[in-house]
């Protein structure tokens, strides 16, 4: 008999949920699969379009399982959902790691005992398949274009003291704004684009601000949400604007070494944690290349999302090259 699985989230933050329902909610609700049936419980705002979207065999109004008396104030939304769960006989369930502590202590004093799952809730999230790589695919085009539209600002920039651009100092902040509408423009939200110059580029994300200036590095990282799918793009690339002296082409050349070692040793049956070591141990590389296997359904750096630090990489071959950069940097001239 398959387990009995619950998840109490907001698909809109909850890779989990998104992935079990195909829903789009910015609110709590509930999914239970139990004997081979998935049910969702939805109130009055979303069950409408609950019942036309969510991938599921049953949509169950929230309000139909506790009427409020007349006068009297409605039952607590976790206490609620325990009627939902007892209705249905459940004793115990498997949850996320992320459920939440006070839903588990108050299902349990209604005589339900939930077991947090160890790594991934859905193992099959693991292996993507054709309509995930498209969708994966979509949202690093839209990355592409935002990034494509960051290196033409810089691009067209003055050079001064600081970068100049449309007779105003170019700023993180205005480069950051331009990505992002760009993006925008695509139907993708990006959320604290990375735009980080001299200083600041050194400290992992830090998203930059202020005067960007000339002869300096500069890390564009880019990490759109497509809104209509909830999947993400992710894409760094490090950007002179001027003339790149020595060590910082020195640098650039040592990350790129780092990221073609990687990649010339990604196939499937790969030992993730093996590679990702080899990638950093690169000179003095020192984890330059920190993130191979970094995901592309939310949140992108969840662990991990195409292949295990120490495991086999299953089926990834087949849309890694698309959702890689293929060069760390640039230098533009």
């Amino acid at each position: 008999m398959p387990t009995t699985k619950l998840i109490i989230a907001a698909s809109e933050h909850d890779a989990d949920m998104l992935y079990a329902t195909g829903f789009h909610a910015p609110d709590p609700f509930l999914f239970l699969q139990h004997r081979g049936k998935t049910s969702i419980v939805l109130n009055s705002l979303e069950i409408d379009r609950g019942k036309r979207e969510a991938h599921v065999d049953e949509v169950v109004p929230y309000e139909s399982i506790a009427p409020v008396p007349k006068g009297k104030p409605p039952l607590p939304f976790i206490d609620v959902l325990a009627r939902f769960l007892i209705s249905r006989r459940i004793k115990s369930t498997s949850v996320p790691g992320s459920f939440p502590l006070a839903y588990a202590k108050a299902l349990e004093k209604h005589g339900i005992k939930t077991a947090p799952v160890e790594g991934f809730f859905w193992p099959e999230r693991e292996c993507k398949n054709a309509d995930e790589v498209k969708k994966l695919e979509k949202a690093l085009r839209i990355t592409e274009v935002g990034m494509a539209r960051g290196i033409e600002v810089l691009k067209a920039a003055d050079i001064g003291k600081t970068l100049r651009w449309g007779g105003k100092p170019l700023t993180s902040e205005i480069l950051r704004a331009e990505i992002d509408i760009a993006m925008l423009r695509l139907g993708a939200i990006a959320s604290r684009t990375i735009v980080a110059g001299g200083e600041h580029a050194c400290d992992p994300h830090e998203i930059g601000h202020g005067p960007l200036k000339p002869h300096q590095l500069i890390i564009l990282d880019i990490f759109p949400r497509h809104v209509a799918t909830g999947y993400f793009g992710d894409m760094t690339r490090t950007v002179v604007r001027g003339k790149a002296n020595d060590a910082q082409r020195a640098l650039w050349d040592l990350v790129l070494e780092g990221q073609k070692l990687a990649l010339r040793e990604m196939r499937p049956g790969a030992d993730g944690g093996k590679n990702r070591r080899a990638a950093c141990g690169v000179g003095a590389c020192k984890c330059a290349v920190a993130w191979i296997g970094a995901g592309g359904k939310p949140p992108p750096h969840q662990y991990p999302s195409r292949l295990r630090w120490d495991g086999a990489a299953g089926c990834l071959s087949r849309y890694f090259s698309a959702s890689f950069p293929r060069r760390m940097g640039e230098a533009l001239r």
